[in-house]
């Protein structure tokens, strides 16, 4: 039996609302928890639910404690039922008087492991075809360098800047495609190498497709950049001159030059289902060198924030079944196989891989942390909405 609130959670009783009676609570599930350091909001909704997207359906703010939302290593989680419902909250600030307490956005639990991610929040940025064309460009390096290294000069053209303001260097390492089929459907998923492999830098991804047949209509969803450097504007002009203040990699011409994002990272998203799952998803790229990935990888998916996808979303994850010959009833070699090849063929059912959740979204792509799985997830495999397992 699940014990009751403690008196400083009555609060919640409050608020609570209704609950979709699908939420089920995981085995051996606790009634009080302590969280730790390390711990991640899906490890800790998966402590209590056999689904942790279903967080928002049974997390209820205390009001009684500052930034309710949000959830610190010490603060003791509690569940409780109402009608029937489960419902949990946080019960105590690590032994700390809420009013007293000064809470800390950068120590609260984060909704995966930043580590796994760290990468892909910082280097890479996708432009649309339109913002590629328009893209500021390196044009040449001072002294005829053919490549530039901190502390040169580098001329760009196209760039609107003012003598002390600072850019950053990118360089387009990939294209994202999808390509449909006569009925409209996504055939075909893939992202195309910009980068020659005996000279690429250290790339973020390990595996694509780089052999597709173009026999359906091709859909373009951006450019990948790899940001890879900062400069400083120096003299204003057309080119404008830049000193390379920091680089991982030799500058080039054809590199380009951008003001740096400013947008900060949002990390109080939480675990949910999409509203809709956009039929065109798909896995196009993914970490590994090998030709699947598993748990905790990085994918890049067909779909982004012009889709609906946004932070937090969870997804199944399907690889499509084979095709294969039915030898019993259509024997090989024999006329009946020969006449009635369609009807030899047996289309095998989708296979559940595992689900993914949404970290960072750009217009027509975005990047997805593997959070559990039964088998390896490879590029083209489909996503649907996390109950279809």
């Amino acid at each position: 039996m699940l014990k009751k609130l403690p008196a400083i959670c009555a609060g919640l009783l409050l608020t609570l609302t209704a609950y979709a009676a699908s939420v089920q609570l995981a085995k051996d599930h606790p009634d009080t928890y302590t969280v730790r350091k390390g711990d991640t909001l899906w490890s800790i909704a998966a402590k209590f639910l056999q689904k942790p997207w279903q967080w928002p359906e049974v997390w209820q703010a205390n009001p009684q404690i500052k930034n309710p939302h949000l959830i610190y290593p010490g603060d003791v989680l509690s569940l409780a039922y109402l009608n029937g419902r489960p419902g949990l909250g946080i019960a105590s600030r690590g032994g700390i008087e809420p009013h007293t307490r000064v809470e800390q956005l950068e120590s609260a639990v984060k909704p995966l492991p930043l580590s796994a991610i760290e990468d892909f929040l910082k280097k890479p940025r996708l432009l649309s075809e339109d913002e590629f064309k328009r893209a500021p460009h390196v044009v040449g390096i001072e002294d005829h360098h053919i490549n530039g290294a901190t502390g040169q000069l580098v001329y760009v053209r196209g760039l609107d800047a003012k003598p002390g303001e600072h850019f950053v260097l990118l360089r387009p390492i990939g294209r994202y495609y999808v390509m449909t089929g006569k009925d409209g459907r996504p055939d075909q998923v893939f992202r195309q190498d910009l980068q020659d492999r005996d000279d690429r830098p250290s790339m973020l991804w390990h595996h694509g497709p780089d052999q597709f047949t173009l026999h359906g209509d091709v859909h373009f969803l951006g450019y990948e950049m790899l940001q890879y450097g900062e400069v400083e504007a120096t003299h204003a002009g057309n080119p404008a001159s830049v000193l390379v203040t920091s680089t991982d990699y030799e500058v080039r011409p054809g590199d380009y030059v951008l003001p740096p994002e400013n947008n900060q990272f949002d990390f109080q998203y939480v675990p949910h289902a999409p509203k809709q799952v956009p039929p065109t998803m798909r896995v196009i790229a993914f970490t590994d060198a090998l030709n699947a990935v598993g748990r905790l990888q990085v994918v890049a998916l067909s779909s982004g924030a012009a889709d609906g996808v946004e932070n937090g979303q969870t997804f199944s994850i399907f690889h499509a079944g084979d095709v294969v010959q039915d030898r019993t009833d259509y024997p090989e070699g024999s006329f009946k196989a020969f006449f009635h090849r369609d009807e030899a063929k047996v289309q095998l059912p989708e296979e559940y891989i595992g689900h993914v959740m949404i970290f960072r979204t750009f217009d027509r792509v975005s990047y997805g942390l593997i959070m559990d799985g039964i088998r390896p997830v490879h590029v083209g495999d489909k996503l649907y909405d996390p109950d279809h397992t």
